[in-house]
C-alpha cells in the first residue's frame, strides 16, 4: 500500500524501470556475498564409480557431479545388500550435497532412505584425499567417512562410528574400494531431415 492507505500502481512505460532497479538491487545483493570456493581439491571423486565387493559384502555405485554451476557437489549412493542367515536382503539410497559457506568452510548434508539426516564438516588433510566428520555428541554415534585416492585410478572410500559420549573411538563399520564405471558411447546425431519448404522457412 502506498503512504496514506491508497494502492501504489506502475504504469505499463514505467514497468521496464521498475524492472531494472529490482535488477540493480538484486545485483548489489550478489555482490556483497562471497562466492563460493571451488571444490577442486574433490575433483579426484567427480565422476561415477562401483565397489569391488568381496563375496556378502554389499554391491553398490556412486556418482559425484557438479550442480549449481560447480557450487556445489551432489553425491548419490545406491547399495544392495545380499540376504544373510542373519538379516534379510536389502536397498539403501542416499543423497549427500557438499558445499561451501560464507567463510568458505567446507560442509555436507546427508539424507538416505531410512530417515537418517547427518551435516559432516569436510577437510582435505592432504591431496587426493577428504575427510567427513559429523558432530560429537553425548547422546548420539559420531560418523566419520573419508576418501582417498587409490592405485590405477580407483578410490578407496572409509565408513567409521564412534560411540555416543566417546567422539573419536572410531571403529571400521565399511571399508570399500570403487572404481570408474566405463561411460556409454555417445550416439550419433540423427541426419538431418530434408527442406521442403521455400527458404528462410
Amino acid at each position: 500500500m502506498a503512504p496514506g492507505g491508497s494502492r501504489a500502481t506502475t504504469s505499463g512505460s514505467d514497468v521496464p524501470i521498475f524492472a531494472a532497479a529490482l535488477l540493480l538491487a538484486a545485483g548489489a545483493l550478489l555482490a556483497e556475498t562471497p562466492a563460493a570456493p571451488k571444490l577442486a581439491p574433490l575433483q579426484f571423486l567427480v565422476g561415477s564409480w562401483e565397489g569391488e565387493p568381496r563375496p556378502g559384502e554389499p554391491s553398490g555405485t556412486s556418482t559425484f557431479a557438479p550442480d549449481l554451476q560447480g557450487s556445489v557437489l551432489v553425491r548419490t549412493n545406491h547399495a544392495s545388500s545380499p540376504a544373510t542367515g542373519e538379516r534379510p536382503a536389502s536397498v539403501h539410497d542416499d543423497l549427500m550435497v557438499i558445499y561451501a559457506d560464507p567463510s568458505g568452510a567446507l560442509w555436507a548434508d546427508y539424507w538416505d532412505n531410512e530417515g537418517h539426516v547427518i551435516r559432516y564438516a569436510v577437510s582435505v588433510p592432504a591431496a587426493g584425499s577428504v575427510l567427513f566428520v559429523s558432530e560429537a555428541s553425548a547422546a548420539t554415534p559420531r560418523f566419520r567417512l573419508s576418501y582417498s585416492s587409490a592405485p590405477e585410478g580407483k578410490v578407496s572410500g572409509r565408513f567409521e562410528i564412534a560411540p555416543p559420549g566417546k567422539p573419536e573411538a572410531f571403529s571400521t563399520y565399511l571399508a570399500w574400494t570403487m572404481s570408474r564405471r566405463p561411460q556409454l558411447p555417445k550416439a550419433s546425431p540423427a541426419p538431418a531431415a530434408p527442406r521442403t519448404g521455400p527458404p528462410g522457412a
